[in-house]
């Protein structure tokens, strides 16, 4: 059985003038139509909801009438709490937005979108999860964060939009013999020590393969989570490390020379990515606009 709510207001509307007449006026209706519609009412429930008495006495509702009305009460007031709801999710003055960012580079990139985004929208509470590339897609996939960063993805199952195009750069001990070169072709790294990111992070997955696509396997002998503590470990001397020219001039190491890797295939494509097919939240939506915008 199928109860339109607009009736229900109907019969609402009934009670609190005391009448058809008013009711009619006030729901846009004519008295002869606004009847049909509480008799067809009457008619799906099989219960008689009003006694209608002469013309100008008020109607009175059944005990059944009694049940109705009040229901009908509850899912109007629902139905305009909902709505109120809605509206103050699209005005994002209140609701969440589940976000997750790389350790890599989200500093020096997303840091002004965020501070901007909470001080236009106070109202909505942001979850910040930073995770490497492959956990964030396994979160995005989860349904655990609605918008991520990670690289250009490849499957089909992510949508993305380019943030950053950069080139590679290799970091070297100030020391080393080829801290002086132009240049670096990937190939002249196949016996160097590396240091690298850690698995988590889509970068290692991406310069691991590049390596392999020119004929080596990358000679890993530290793995960081951060820059920072990788360009030490590269001051020190206990290896090189590739890493994108933004996130090189950002931290700056003394000790460390910082000379452009030679390769059009090997570039950090930081990307926003989200689902597919996902229904993303208002929150998510003025979000990804911003980042469109200011990015």
């Amino acid at each position: 059985m199928q109860i339109d709510l607009k009736v229900l207001r109907y019969l609402v509307e009934i009670v609190r003038h005391g009448g058809f007449g008013k009711a009619a006026e006030q729901v846009h209706l004519s008295q002869p139509a606004l009847s049909k519609a509480i008799r067809g009412l009457e008619e799906a429930l099989g219960e008689t909801l009003l006694e209608r008495g002469g013309r100008g006495s008020r109607v009175r509702l059944t005990p059944a009438g009694k049940v109705v009305y009040r229901h009908a009460n509850a899912l109007l007031e629902g139905r305009e709490q909902m709505l109120n709801e809605l509206r103050m999710l699209r005005g994002l003055e209140c609701g969440e937005l589940r976000i997750g960012l790389s350790p890599l580079g989200s500093g020096e990139i997303f840091a002004p979108v965020i501070a901007r985004f909470r001080e236009l929208y106070p109202g909505v509470e942001i979850h910040l999860r930073e995770r490497g590339g492959v956990e964030q897609e396994d979160a995005l996939r989860n349904g655990e964060i609605e918008l991520a960063t990670s690289l250009k993805p490849t499957d089909e199952d992510i949508a993305w939009m380019q943030i950053c195009d950069d080139p590679m750069m290799v970091a070297l001990p100030h020391a080393h013999p080829m801290s002086e070169t132009g240049a670096i072709r990937l190939e002249a790294l196949a016996e160097v020590p590396i240091v690298g990111f850690e698995p988590g992070f889509m970068l290692s997955k991406l310069i691991r393969d590049n390596c392999r696509a020119v004929g080596f396997d990358p000679r890993v002998v530290a793995e960081v989570s951060h820059p920072d503590f990788g360009l030490a470990l590269v001051a020190a001397g206990t290896g090189v490390m590739l890493l994108p020219r933004l996130i090189a001039e950002r931290h700056k190491t003394d000790g460390v020379v910082v000379v452009p890797l030679d390769s059009t295939l090997l570039r950090w494509t930081l990307s926003l990515i989200w689902r597919r097919n996902a229904s993303l939240s208002f929150a998510a939506r003025k979000m990804r606009e911003m980042i469109r915008e200011m990015l």
